[in-house]
């Protein structure tokens, strides 16, 4: 999604949030947020207060999505539902990421459309859309208040043969030696709860795939938890590796044969696969219509990755 400046011609005084609900179509928390962040400009100022008076030359800065074919799965008067492919973000981390779900999710539903939560870059699977404010805030609190169920398929490490449960706290690693991305496990940590349940192992590359259902939404949840039991999920590109190896992904600088070696994948193998809840009185079961299953094709053989730190 790329920022763009956008020309406008206004001949009659309008205080400028108005002006940016009526000509560019936002709401008026949207437009106090495009004055906020500096992105309207008056005869070539920045114009610094939503309600201040505006005419003559404008430029507003705004986001223009540049679909790349992602088209959603399902539809509904308030929502939408994607299968996000691996390695592409659910929304955009900066004006100058060039191209995140969001792109797709807009250019179907209009600007008002947004992404209801996220999941990993890597992570493939379910997104929910809402495609209107009102829709997003009711579907946001229904992920706050746990009444989405949320399941996720994985490829692990090792053989798994009867379903467990992993009840540990967790908490952002604020140690600034390691990665300060990383998620750890703590007993003074927010509480996370995650159930698997396994279903079927393939042992020409000695790996299970389990279904994960997490009762909690902590960052990184399900991929800390297995890593904490010893089945790091295949492809894990920071839990489960040296650091060294995690900061070289994170830099950029890891090439795919080094990573299938080290991570055992070219890609981290979890995916967002069913989303179940009740909105307005209609109960919903979606599941992603990807081939999760065959994704085992692109792990590496068992001679030819390294073990991880956690299983030596």
């Amino acid at each position: 999604m790329a920022f763009r400046n956008i020309a406008y011609r206004l001949e009659t005084p309008l205080p400028a949030f108005l002006f940016l609900m009526r000509r560019v179509g936002v709401t008026q928390g949207q437009a106090q947020k495009i004055v906020a962040m500096r992105r309207l400009i008056v005869n070539g100022e920045v114009c610094l207060h939503s309600g201040k008076k505006i005419c003559g030359d404008i430029v507003v800065q705004e986001f223009v999505p540049e679909p790349r074919g992602a088209a959603p799965i399902f539809t509904a008067p308030d929502f939408g539902l994607f299968d996000k492919p691996s390695g592409v973000l659910v929304h955009p981390k900066t004006h100058h990421t060039p191209y995140s779900l969001l792109d797709d999710i807009r250019h179907f539903y209009g600007k008002e459309a947004n992404n209801v939560h996220r999941i990993d870059m890597e992570t493939s699977g379910l997104v929910l859309a809402a495609r209107n404010k009102k829709a997003e805030r009711s579907l946001k609190m229904m992920f706050e208040s746990r009444g989405v169920k949320k399941r996720y398929l994985a490829w692990v490490r090792g053989r798994i043969t009867s379903p467990f449960s992993v009840d540990v706290p967790l908490r952002r690693n604020e140690d600034l030696s390691s990665i300060k991305l990383k998620m750890v496990a703590d007993p003074d940590g927010k509480p996370s709860l995650t159930h698997f349940h396994p279903l079927r192992y393939d042992r020409s590359i000695d790996a299970s795939l389990l279904m994960a259902t997490p009762h909690t939404g902590r960052q990184h949840q399900i991929r800390v938890h297995l890593f904490h039991v010893k089945h790091p999920i295949l492809g894990d590109p920071i839990y489960g590796v040296p650091t060294e190896t995690a900061i070289s992904y994170l830099d950029r600088n890891l090439d795919d044969e080094e990573r299938m070696k080290q991570m055992g994948a070219a890609r981290l193998m979890l995916h967002a696969w069913e989303l179940e809840f009740v909105y307005k009185g209609c109960s919903y079961l979606i599941r992603s219509k990807y081939d999760f299953d065959a994704e085992r094709f692109r792990i590496a053989k068992p001679q030819r990755r390294v073990t991880p730190l956690c299983l030596r």
